[in-house]
C-alpha cells in the first residue's frame, strides 16, 4: 500500500432511492482500468502502450493532462517523457532534482501525492504550464522490484468532489500495471540484448572458422583459389566449385557465403547424389499439403528456407535432365511452384554449386543441359587434388591432428618421417583420405607422436619409393623430401629412421635393405624385431 499525503475521504452515499456518487465512479473507473489493461497487452511498443494509457485515462476516467516523467540514469533526475495534453509540444530537456516542486519529492520519498487544489501548493511549480491552478492534482510513483523508475501526474477534470481519495487509488492501479509492463519491457529488452550479443558473438565465430585467413593451404594454386573466392563473395554471382571428391568444396562454399553480405541469412545445403528425383523436387521446391501419399502438412523447400540467403548444391552433375529444365527456371527467373501446388513463389536465393564431374564433356554427351551448364558456371573455381599441392600437407596434417587431439583430447605430433612418407603418396582421396589416415594412426599411437611405421596406406594404392613423384602440374614443385633422397648417413637420424629409410630405400626387402646398411640379413632381421618396425607387405 502506498503512503498518500493529504488524504481526502468519500462523500457518504445519499439516502436510499439517490443515486450514488462513488458507486457510479467505481464503475467508470472499472471500464477504464480495463480499457488500460487491453492497451498495455496489445502488440505496440511500449511508449506507443504509455500514450495509449494517458488517452484511456483522459477519455474514459476524466483524468487529463498526463504526464509520465521517468528516472535518468545517469543524473538521477526526473525526466519528462510523454505528455497527453491536446496538442502540446513534448518539451526538451525538462528534469526535477531531488527536492525541486512536487514530483522532486518522489526521489526523496516516493509515496502518492493528492492535491486538492494545485494553488494551494506552494512547492508545486508548474513548469511546463500545464495544470489549471483550481483543479485537483494526483502524482503515484511508478516502481519496479520496489526502485522507483519514473511518476505518473493527472489532473482531474472538475474540482474536489470528495471522491479525490478512490480517483488515487485507481491512478495507484494503473501506476502499478505500468510498473508490471515496464518490468517485462525490461527483461524483454535485457533478453534481447543477450541475444543480440549472443548472436554477434557466434556470428564473429562463425566468420573466423569459416575466413579464407584460416583456411590451410598456403601454396600458390591454393592462394589463387582463395583470392578468386575472396572476390567473388561480395557479390550474388553464381559459383560453380569443381574438384575431385575430398578437395574440400563445401569449405570453399562456407567461407564464400559467411564472408559475403548474405552471411546475416541462411547457409542451406543438398547433396544432389543423395536423393532420388522425386524425393529431390520435393526437398528443394517444398510440397503442399496432399500433394503426394505422406504429405500430411505442406513444407517449404530448400529454395525457400533459403529466401535471402546461400544455397549449396553439392554434386549438382548428377541430377536427371528433366529436374535440370526445373532447376533452370529457378535459376533463370527465381520462382517456382511447390509440388502439388499451382502458387508461383519468387525467391531471392544465391546459388553456389559443386561438383566433381567433367560437365564440358557431360554437355558434349547430352547428359547435361547446355543452358542450365553456361547458367552455374558463372564463377568457376577449380580446386586442386591434394597431389598437386604437396607443399601443403604439412599444414593440413597439423591441422588435422589438431582436431583430431581435440576429439581424443590429447596432444599428437607428427615426425618428420611420417611427413615425409605422407609427401610421398599420390591421395587419390585427397584432403579426406589424409584425415581418415591420420585417424588411424592416431588411434594406433600410444603416446600421441605419429612416428612413419604408423602411417598405413592400403597396398594396391601405395607407391614405390623409388618412383620419382608424378604430378598433374609441373609447375607445382613439391619440397618434401622424398624417401629415396634422404643421408642414410645422416647424425639427426635415429637408428630406428635409418632403418626405416633404407626398406623404403630397398623396397622393403631386408636383404637389400641390409646391404644398404651395411649389416647382415640377420642383424637387420634382429633391429626390425626390437625397434618395432612393421615390415610392408608388396
Amino acid at each position: 500500500m502506498h503512503e498518500h499525503h493529504t488524504i481526502h475521504s468519500g462523500d457518504e452515499c445519499p439516502p436510499p432511492g439517490g443515486f450514488c456518487r462513488t458507486h457510479e465512479l467505481n464503475i467508470l473507473l472499472l471500464a477504464a482500468l480495463y480499457a488500460v489493461s487491453r492497451e498495455l497487452s496489445r502488440s505496440l511498443t511500449f511508449n506507443e502502450s504509455l500514450r495509449e494509457v494517458l488517452r484511456v485515462l483522459d477519455e474514459e476516467a476524466g483524468l487529463g493532462r498526463g504526464m509520465i516523467t521517468v528516472v535518468n540514469p545517469e543524473s538521477g533526475n526526473l525526466t519528462a517523457h510523454i505528455i497527453h495534453a491536446g496538442s502540446m509540444p513534448m518539451p526538451s530537456e525538462i528534469e526535477y532534482r531531488p527536492g525541486e516542486g512536487i514530483l522532486g519529492l518522489m526521489l526523496e520519498r516516493p509515496r502518492t501525492i493528492k492535491l486538492a487544489r494545485v494553488s494551494d501548493e506552494p512547492r508545486f511549480l508548474n513548469r511546463l504550464g500545464l495544470y489549471q491552478p483550481e483543479l485537483p492534482l494526483i502524482t503515484v510513483p511508478i516502481k519496479v522490484g520496489g526502485n522507483l523508475q519514473g511518476v505518473l501526474t493527472v489532473q482531474p477534470e472538475v474540482p474536489d468532489d470528495g471522491l479525490l481519495e478512490e480517483k488515487a487509488q485507481f491512478v495507484e492501479m494503473v501506476a502499478n500495471l505500468i510498473g508490471q509492463n515496464l518490468r517485462l519491457a525490461m527483461d524483454i529488452a535485457q533478453e534481447k540484448s543477450s541475444l543480440v550479443e549472443e548472436r554477434d558473438l557466434l556470428r564473429r565465430t562463425v566468420r573466423h572458422q569459416h575466413g579464407f585467413d584460416s583456411m590451410v593451404g598456403r601454396s600458390a594454386v591454393m592462394r589463387r583459389v582463395f583470392d578468386q573466392a575472396r572476390m567473388v563473395a561480395k557479390w550474388n554471382t553464381t559459383v560453380l566449385i569443381r574438384g575431385e571428391t575430398g578437395t574440400g568444396k563445401e569449405l570453399i562454399a562456407n567461407a564464400i557465403h559467411y564472408n559475403s553480405p548474405r552471411a546475416r541469412n541462411m547457409l542451406v545445403k543438398l547433396n544432389c547424389a543423395a536423393l532420388p528425383e522425386n524425393l529431390l523436387e520435393s526437398e528443394l521446391f517444398g510440397h503442399e499439403r496432399g500433394a503426394f501419399t505422406g504429405a500430411v502438412e505442406a513444407r517449404k523447400g530448400r529454395f525457400e528456407q533459403a529466401h535471402g540467403g546461400t544455397l549449396f548444391l553439392d554434386e549438382i552433375g548428377e541430377v536427371s535432365a528433366p529436374f535440370q529444365a526445373k532447376l533452370l527456371r529457378v535459376l533463370q527467373e527465381g520462382e517456382f511452384e511447390r509440388v502439388g501446388g499451382s502458387k508461383t513463389i519468387k525467391v531471392d536465393v544465391r546459388i553456389i554449386a559443386a561438383t566433381h564431374r567433367d560437365l564440358e564433356t557431360a554437355v558434349e554427351m547430352g547428359d547435361f543441359r547446355e543452358d542450365l551448364f553456361y547458367r552455374l558456371n558463372v564463377m568457376p573455381l577449380f580446386l586442386p587434388p591434394l597431389r598437386e599441392r604437396i607443399e601443403d600437407i604439412p599444414e593440413i596434417a597439423r591441422h588435422l591432428l589438431s582436431k583430431i587431439g581435440a576429439d581424443q583430447k590429447r596432444k599428437l605430433t607428427l615426425s618428420d618421417m611420417a611427413q615425409r612418407r605422407l609427401a610421398s603418396h599420390e591421395w587419390p582421396g585427397n584432403v579426406r583420405e589424409l584425415e581418415n589416415c591420420l585417424e588411424r594412426a592416431a588411434v594406433l599411437s600410444e603416446d600421441g607422436n605419429i612416428d612413419v611405421d604408423l602411417i598405413r596406406f592400403p597396398s594396391a594404392r601405395e607407391r614405390s619409393s623409388a618412383r620419382p613423384l608424378r604430378t598433374a602440374n609441373p609447375a607445382v614443385n613439391s619440397p618434401a623430401t622424398p624417401i629415396s633422397d634422404v643421408d642414410i648417413n645422416d647424425p639427426d637420424l635415429s637408428e630406428r629412421e635409418r632403418v626405416i629409410t633404407a626398406l623404403e630405400q630397398a623396397g622393403w626387402v631386408q636383404a637389400k635393405a641390409a646391404r644398404i646398411l651395411g649389416m647382415t640379413p640377420r642383424q637387420i632381421a634382429y633391429r626390425i624385431q626390437t625397434l618395432n618396425i612393421e615390415v610392408k607387405q608388396f
